[in-house]
């Protein structure tokens, strides 16, 4: 068995124990080796299609946006880490969370090594986009309007994480 793998299995159980994670689980397909994609995790479309709703797959991977307001996870204020809901990945620590008034949950920043960025040119103006590190999986948009101590807010979509409290 591969380190790796022991590894995401075991933190997997982990989630699964502390509190479940729906139908998550990464399989021995789903663990492929870095590919094309470059991410440790990937998934065919189809596999996408079965784990997630319609409205998780058109947010995690079709770079939507959920409607402002609309995700319980805004109003969370309990201790916690929040999760990639693709992959069960710990991503934000609720310490990091900060209520911004713009209707998604908003965080100072990730955990280390936690996620990825790239440009986003969709809506005429070039905007940070954050994804998982693991799966891809398109969590939200960071922007240099935060609170101190990083100035920075990492806006994101309730629907592309899933709570896990202390």
């Amino acid at each position: 068995m591969k380190r790796r793998t022991l590894l995401l299995g075991g933190s997997g159980l982990a989630a699964l124990a502390a509190g479940g994670l729906g139908a998550w689980r990464i399989t021995a397909a789903d663990d492929a080796a870095v590919g094309q994609s470059g991410f440790a995790v990937t998934r065919t479309e189809e596999r996408w299609r079965m784990l997630l709703t319609d409205a998780e797959f058109q947010v995690m991977r079709e770079m939507g946006t959920e409607r402002p307001f609309s995700s319980p996870l805004n109003a969370e204020d309990r201790a916690g880490t929040y999760l990639c809901k693709g992959c069960a990945l710990p991503v934000y620590a609720s310490d990091t969370k900060f209520e911004s008034g713009t209707g998604w949950p908003s965080f100072t920043e990730a955990l280390p090594d936690a996620v990825g960025t790239q440009d986003d040119d969709t809506l005429f103006a070039t905007r940070t986009e954050v994804h998982c590190r693991r799966c891809g999986s398109h969590l939200g948009h960071i922007f240099d309007d935060g609170p101190p101590p990083t100035g920075k807010r990492h806006c994101l979509n309730g629907l592309a994480l899933q709570f896990l409290p202390a």
